[in-house]
């Protein structure tokens, strides 16, 4: 018997040291991390029917409806609820993938700052984390080679997804964005109707 408890306590004892191992890596101790977002169910990622004719991998964004398309082959997709820019402020037509960033930084643009002159705070910009606005992840929208300056990003307001508040940005819940940034590769085609 004195053995068996002795095997136990090893055995508990190594997995323990075994957990206690995959804490320190870096992957983990250099990102904030994100709390789980309380939103309307209705906005909640999930596996759809999606009759589209996109081919598989292709992002759609119907801002109207407030979703997005992650497309998958066989008449599916998974759904993502977002937030949308305000009025006119969206944009429009095809884009790609032209870049990817884990917390990024974030400096409001010139026309932000003029539009809402209290942006003008942060217009030396805001290092990545739970307080900047582009949240855990940005996949940067890009046409013709050159930056459009639009994102898909996550946000620090995750009460705003299913709103049209933004400057003209794709917000996700920061869970969401992090989904999607390990499912798009750069060179992703975008739709956004």
């Amino acid at each position: 018997m004195e053995n068996d408890r002795i095997t136990r306590r090893v055995l508990v004892l190594g997995s323990l040291a075994l957990l206690a191992s995959g804490c320190g890596s870096l992957r983990t101790a250099d990102r904030p991390q994100t709390a789980r977002t309380r939103i309307d169910p209705r906005f909640r990622r999930q596996q759809v029917a999606y009759p589209g004719g996109e081919a598989p991998g292709t992002i759609v964004v119907n801002t109207a409806e407030r979703y997005l398309y992650y497309v998958q082959g066989g008449g599916s997709a998974i759904r993502y609820g977002i937030g949308v820019g305000e009025e006119g402020r969206t944009l429009k037509g095809r884009a790609k993938i032209g870049r990817k960033a884990e917390w990024p930084s974030w400096t409001p643009t010139a026309n932000m700052i003029r539009l809402k002159p209290h942006l003008a705070q942060y217009a030396g910009g805001v290092s990545g984390g739970l307080h900047n606005p582009l949240g855990a992840a940005a996949l940067y929208l890009y046409r013709g080679g050159n930056d459009t300056m639009f994102r898909l990003h996550g946000t620090n307001e995750p009460w705003s997804i299913g709103q049209a508040v933004s400057s003209g940005c794709i917000r996700l819940t920061n869970e969401d964005i992090v989904d999607l940034y390990s499912r798009t590769p750069v060179g992703t085609a975008v739709l956004i109707v």
